[in-house]
């Protein structure tokens, strides 16, 4: 199995978290997406067309994005089934979380790259964005614990909460005050512990 990765993508450090987690060994191919923007060079547009990352390729099989190579390897590695629940309520809940990583959290992505890459974007309807997605995320994990619970879907860790991750977590790196959201500090707290976590550069040793 081979991950296509950039060290400073936060979709390809998802990837690299659940690999992580699970103890899957692969291989690492680094893409110069800065300066060099090999990911849109041709051998990689034939591997992914939108010319974005990660890229993952087991076998002959060969996924793009993040929010579908994270299902992927919950279903051939998690036996246990913990990191996508088959109970057809929980996988409901984690894809709609997946959904929302991809879509209502881009705007973080998005404002990060700009804040340190210069990547086009108006930086401040991205932090707009970014925060209105904050605090849905907030607010969830606020009526979460005060019913007991520690994660976005279940009991347990999901894939969700690895999808949901990197976004807050990086957001610093365009000013975002953690401390505007408590309620995802502790919970940002409990996802650096879970066992086989990595780090990625920009993600703050504590929250």
């Amino acid at each position: 199995m081979i991950l296509h990765d950039y060290e400073l993508d936060s979709d390809a450090y998802k990837v690299r978290l659940l690999l992580s987690i699970l103890g899957v060994a692969y291989d690492k191919v680094p893409v110069d997406v800065h300066p060099g923007r090999e990911q849109r060079t041709e051998p990689y547009l034939r591997l992914n067309p939108l010319g974005t990352l990660p890229i993952l390729v087991d076998g002959d099989m060969v996924l793009h994005d993040a929010e579908a190579i994270l299902p992927y390897i919950a279903k051939r590695y998690d036996t246990g089934g913990v990191w996508l629940p088959d109970d057809p309520a929980a996988f409901g809940a984690v894809m709609m979380w997946l959904v929302f990583a991809a879509r209502d959290l881009a705007s973080a992505d998005q404002a990060r790259l700009h804040h340190m890459l210069e990547a086009p974007g108006d930086p401040v309807a991205l932090d707009k964005a970014a925060r209105a997605a904050f605090r849905v995320m907030e607010d969830h994990m606020t009526k979460r614990e005060l019913a007991g619970a520690k994660w976005f879907v279940g009991a347990s860790a999901t894939i969700a909460d690895l999808a949901l991750f990197p976004p807050i977590a990086l957001s610093r790196d365009f000013a975002i005050d953690h401390d505007e959201y408590p309620a995802l500090r502790r919970w940002m707290r409990r996802v650096r512990a879970l066992p086989g976590f990595i780090t990625m550069p920009g993600i703050p040793d504590y929250h």
